[in-house]
């Protein structure tokens, strides 16, 4: 990349970050006591009755999920928004015409997303440490899942910025797709928990795969193969890749 396309993408870059690090009481401090109150019910009240899963206490096992759950909805909500507010401000058009290739765009607003991903994701961590003890089997799969969970739902929010024809439209996916999938991919349960054929139904969603896999970084223990849940990261971010570059380089989805 020429020094031309690496200040373009530093700037968008740093644009981007400054722009949830701007108003951080609303971008970083929701998921975290949102996620605070989960332990406290599920954790605290429901866990206690419910006892061991998977040979760890309840509240143990739901960590790795909760982190992967703010890590998603920051993620996607992050480009999401973004990007539709700069087609809905006419700014998008100030990108369009730049001399800077279309996956310099596409990678400013990702950068965007993952590092409030990750942060959110960090800071949930941190808050997790005061009801449970830190375990983690493989730092490696940890960091992987983690970034690549990011990126993948970075590219989702882009997608839906570029669809979005309205400020509700960007609240649609989140609220009616995004969160049941969310719900029923793992995070306070384990897939082999259930029947056969909820299991066959459950393996379509993707959030499982991710879960799963973050959930065997920290425990070591998984419903699904580490390796199937890493292919199924990569396949998804390459398709979601290729057609937010594809509609921005037809310029579809680019006016609000």
């Amino acid at each position: 990349m020429s020094n031309l396309y690496f200040t373009a993408l530093k700037s968008l870059a740093v644009k981007e970050t400054n722009r949830y690090m701007r108003i951080w009481v609303q971008t970083l401090v929701p998921p975290v006591i949102t996620t605070m109150l989960y332990f406290v019910i599920f954790g605290n009240l429901i866990g206690s009755r419910i006892g061991q899963v998977g040979g760890f206490s309840y509240m143990e096992f739901i960590v790795p999920g909760l982190i992967m759950m703010s890590v998603i909805t920051s993620s996607y909500s992050n480009v999401a928004s973004s990007f539709f507010s700069q087609k809905f401000q006419k700014n998008i058009e100030e990108l369009l015409i730049a001399p800077v290739p279309t996956h310099v765009i596409i990678w400013g607003f990702v950068i965007g997303g993952l590092g409030r991903g990750v942060l959110v994701g960090a800071l949930v961590t941190v808050v997790s440490l005061f009801f449970v003890p830190l375990y983690v089997h493989s730092w490696l799969i940890v960091v992987i899942t983690l970034l690549m969970t990011a990126i993948l739902f970075s590219l989702a929010g882009l997608l839906n910025g570029l669809f979005a024809r309205s400020f509700d439209d960007v609240s649609i996916i989140p609220t009616f797709v995004l969160q049941p999938l969310t719900y029923l991919g793992g995070v306070f349960y384990a897939i082999s928990m259930l029947p056969p054929f909820w299991q066959a139904v459950s393996k379509v969603n993707p959030i499982v795969y991710m879960v799963s896999g973050f959930r065997y970084g920290f425990l070591g223990t998984t419903d699904i193969s580490v390796m199937v849940s890493i292919a199924i990261l990569v396949l998804f971010s390459l398709v979601l890749y290729i057609a937010c570059w594809y509609l921005i380089e037809r310029g579809r989805g680019l006016r609000s």
